[in-house]
């Protein structure tokens, strides 16, 4: 779910600070700058519309002041998480964004009932997979030629039991370990998915870049 041309370690925070808020319509044309960028196979305008509007989905951005840095997106099935796509300009790549972006997606997957989260990321990308391992994500299978342009193996990776104390501590150390405050706005509170009501689970597109 991500190709990371470099670790998201720590980097000594300059310019405005990095906020969290829900994806909007306006944020779509930086959005798409930064698919151009990252993505091996963009999702089109018309696609990220579609997703934006579904009520299982969950879509942010990264903002340093006016500026769309990164963005992420997760889809609700029964209770468990998928991140669909997660990525982050190459200008600002290193900084933490990354982790930013996948603690608060996260923690909004627990909020509607999640238990486990999965996502996928490519076999080669070793930055990527430091970075989900820290989130207590763990290998759980392989799809064979998942990936386009080049063609490689994707792994699959689970988080389970997102919903329980021991996770939220996680979480919590990973947050206590970022150089500035997690900051994030306009977050609505999520009421629980629908358990009986069909989730379309339709593979993720390419992945973004951290």
């Amino acid at each position: 779910m991500s190709n990371v041309t470099r670790a998201d370690h720590d980097v000594a925070p300059t310019g405005p600070p990095i906020v969290i808020s829900p994806m909007r319509r306006r944020h779509l044309r930086a959005v798409l700058g930064i698919e151009e960028r990252t993505s091996s196979t963009p999702w089109s305008l018309g696609l990220f519309l579609a997703e934006a509007r579904r009520e299982e989905r969950v879509y942010l951005v990264a903002r340093s002041g006016h500026r769309v840095v990164g963005f992420a997106g997760l889809l609700f099935a029964l209770t468990d998480g998928h991140v669909t796509t997660i990525a982050v300009d190459p200008e600002h790549q290193g900084g933490r964004i990354g982790t930013r972006l996948l603690l608060v997606l996260v923690r909004r997957a627990i909020e509607r009932g999640a238990e486990a989260v999965t996502l996928e990321v490519r076999a080669s990308n070793q930055p990527a997979q430091a970075l989900y391992r820290r989130f207590g994500f763990a290998p759980a299978g392989v799809r064979k030629g998942y990936y386009r342009d080049p063609v490689e193996d994707a792994l699959v990776l689970w988080a389970h039991d997102v919903h329980t104390p021991a996770y939220a501590e996680r979480l919590a150390f990973i947050e206590a370990e970022l150089p500035s405050p997690l900051v994030a706005e306009g977050l609505a509170p999520l009421p629980p998915v629908d358990r009986t009501d069909p989730v379309d689970t339709a593979g993720p597109p390419e992945e973004g870049y951290l």
